[in-house]
């Protein structure tokens, strides 16, 4: 039977942990006076109650230290990794968490550590401009959580923080895109919105780079590609703004938009961008 203190631990990760407030007294280090392991875990505790989450970090980890063999041990190792993530000090949760999983790969805190590496990554997601590379890291993390224990409550918020992470990354290849578009440097703009498309048609921004394909193919004469892209953009999304700019620009250029495609066709629509250029 899980003691009580273990089960606040899977609690605090039911709940998710999506708001991470820091607060409290700072303090990197607890003197080293020999107590008993309960009376330790127990001021950590506590500690979380008041919010007092690096003194936490620090009661859990002296945990360790002074029993490191002990069955509170694996459990602090597990909370100390939390406490940390409330602190927002991400990379000493991340590497508490990777050390559970090192430790106790079977154990029954396994699914949260993983979570947390996920979620410690998803917080550190930056503005679309600039480097992306922490969103593949969360990406990446988000997605081992799904794949390990995919019927986990972990999963369910790992599959909505994924799609939200490859918004953003879409987000990237747009602000790319229309760059170069801008520019005048249309293969290189095709590049980034193909991207777009293929990589992250379920996203809000497979719309409008179905559109600025339109814009880019006009710009360099492909007319077939034009008329394909806009069909497909006229299928999947007949009421939107896009197709209204999209139709406007070919009529204003006089090129006739083709026959939408038909849905019983078989495969997926947009893989018609795919195969384009």
């Amino acid at each position: 039977m899980r003691s009580t203190a273990f089960r606040m631990a899977l609690l605090a990760g039911a709940t998710l942990a999506v708001t991470a407030c820091g607060g409290g007294n700072k303090s990197d280090q607890v003197a080293y006076v020999e107590r008993p392991v309960e009376t330790i875990y127990n001021e950590a505790l506590r500690s979380l109650d008041r919010s007092n989450w690096d003194m936490a970090a620090a009661q859990f980890t002296e945990v360790q230290r002074q029993h490191p063999y002990s069955p509170w041990a694996q459990r602090a190792m597990l909370m100390s990794s939390y406490a940390h993530y409330r602190s927002r000090s991400y990379d000493k949760a991340i590497s508490a968490a990777q050390d559970y999983i090192s430790l106790h790969p079977g154990g029954d805190g396994a699914p949260y550590a993983y979570y947390l590496v996920g979620i410690c990554q998803f917080d550190q997601i930056i503005d679309v401009g600039r480097d992306q590379a922490r969103s593949d890291l969360a990406l990446l993390a988000l997605n081992e959580v799904i794949a390990r224990y995919p019927e986990s409550d972990y999963a369910r918020d790992a599959e909505l923080k994924t799609d939200m992470v490859k918004d953003q990354l879409a987000g990237k290849e747009m602000e790319i895109g229309r760059y170069y578009l801008n520019r005048g440097e249309h293969l290189a703009a095709i590049n980034r919105f193909r991207k777009v498309v293929t990589d992250y048609q379920q996203t809000t921004h497979a719309p409008e780079a179905l559109h600025r394909l339109v814009e880019a193919y006009l710009s360099i004469g492909l007319i077939g590609q034009a008329q394909q892209t806009a069909a497909v953009l006229g299928y999947n999304y007949p009421g939107s703004d896009w197709y209204a700019d999209s139709y406007a620009i070919m009529q204003g250029q006089g090129v006739e938009l083709p026959k939408p495609p038909d849905a019983k066709a078989g495969f997926n629509l947009f893989e018609r961008i795919g195969n384009m250029f």
